[in-house]
């Protein structure tokens, strides 16, 4: 599984793709996010939206931050991925 990182403002959006680029329905999927830049953390909570994970930051997320994706699928298949933005 493959995930494409999108943000704009407060938004974060993880496209999901299977492994020939499909996209893949998030029906029952979790998901959070770790979003590190400087020393501000924030944690935020993913939810499904179609063939996407969608969520909101506090604040807007920095052009330098570090972005940790932890997903877990409705077959209870976990993982994680990390993203620079």
């Amino acid at each position: 599984m493959q995930a494409a990182l999108m943000t704009s403002g407060n938004s974060i959006t993880f496209n999901i793709l299977d492994e020939g680029g499909k996209p893949v329905a998030t029906n029952g999927f979790t998901g959070s996010v770790l979003v590190v830049s400087g020393s501000e953390r924030e944690t935020i909570n993913l939810s499904p939206s179609g063939d996407a994970m969608k969520g909101e930051a506090k604040k807007p997320i920095a052009p330098n931050a570090g972005i940790t994706l932890m997903l877990k699928t409705q077959q209870g298949k976990s993982g994680q991925a990390k993203f620079s933005k």
